[in-house]
């Protein structure tokens, strides 16, 4: 009966001990909204479910995305969650999902993240930069990034001629893309480019759904702007780790997890978009989307050419959008 006894309160103990060696590990978590933004509360629901692969989390929310990856970088964090573009330095591989016409719709975004995220891929997850290893442990859509204007006479990519547009300045393409149609690229960052488009800095900017009521955006359509109808990039938010600070076979386990929350993601984008008041919707006729579609493949390969996106994501999204659209034009064309 005593050994009975004593082996029960050796396996508590073990057990005991077992969850106090949890890897504790503080995570950066960017959001527009900080702890009540949408992206916080699934990293919530992310930390719950990481106990159960062996990690303690710790969230820190930031609102300045620059914070968030300075943090990293400066070893404060063990994680960090922020942008795709953010991000691409990482891991060019996963950075590039976000790349110009790469993703066209929700359905080519939850293909793509979904293939990208297999174990068949987990090779593709894992970089070493200099002395540091990352790893992607997860991807998130953000949705659609739309085109916003502040005069509704700027209804074509000819009429953006000479007109400042607000870019990231840590992302080449973007910089690159707008200097090819001949505006003016004013260097910004997620924490003032709205601000710069509501003020009249600037006369354009492209932002998802999701950004239009935190960021104010109304202020800078007023009663004479204009979104685009059309998808110029899928915006995504990729979940870096150092995995010697995470159990072994966390970083597989946690992308499982994020292609399973798929759905509920697209649902809330899906619903951000719904929120934008129609009277700010602009059309653009077949004629010109297939127009801008051929523009942005010509930049996309060109950025691709320069280094600034990985080939082999370009020839994923190429099949991913093929495979939903296989009348597309660019279907039956080399390249990507």
């Amino acid at each position: 009966m005593k050994k009975i006894a004593f082996a029960a309160i050796t396996a508590s103990i073990m057990g005991f001990s077992a969850s106090a060696q949890a890897n504790k590990v503080d995570v950066c978590v960017f959001d527009l909204l900080g702890r009540s933004g949408e992206s916080f509360k699934m990293m919530q629901d992310w930390a719950l479910a990481a106990k159960g692969w062996g990690a303690d989390v710790n969230l820190v929310a930031l609102t300045d995305e620059a914070v968030a990856d300075n943090n990293f970088k400066a070893g404060k964090c063990d994680a960090v969650a922020m942008t795709s573009m953010r991000a691409r330095p990482y891991n060019k591989f996963a950075g590039s999902i976000d790349s110009l016409g790469g993703v066209t719709s929700n359905e080519i975004a939850q293909r793509a993240i979904t293939f990208v995220l297999d174990a068949r891929n987990a090779a593709k997850m894992t970089t070493n930069l200099g002395n540091n290893k990352y790893e992607i442990a997860g991807i998130a859509p953000l949705g659609s990034a739309y085109i916003f204007v502040r005069d509704k006479s700027i209804n074509s990519i000819e009429k953006a001629a000479g007109k400042k547009f607000a870019v990231l300045g840590y992302d080449d393409a973007q910089k690159i893309m707008v200097q090819r149609v001949g505006a003016q690229a004013v260097l910004s960052d997620i924490s003032n480019f709205a601000a710069k488009f509501n003020n009249g800095q600037v006369d354009m900017v492209g932002a998802p759904a999701y950004a239009y009521k935190p960021l104010e955006l109304s202020k800078g359509l007023g009663t004479n702007g204009a979104m685009f109808n059309f998808p110029v990039l899928h915006v995504t938010a990729d979940l870096v780790i150092r995995p010697e600070k995470f159990p072994a076979g966390f970083g597989q386990k946690s992308r499982d997890w994020h292609v399973k929350q798929l759905p509920k993601a697209f649902a809330m984008i899906k619903r951000l978009e719904a929120e934008i008041p129609a009277k700010y919707r602009m059309d653009l006729s077949a004629e010109d989307k297939l127009k801008y579609q051929k523009l942005l493949r010509d930049g996309r390969m060109d950025l691709t050419k320069r280094g600034i996106y990985d080939a082999s994501m370009m020839s994923v999204l190429k099949k991913a959008r093929c495979s939903v659209d296989k009348a597309n034009f660019e279907c039956a064309l080399p390249g990507e």
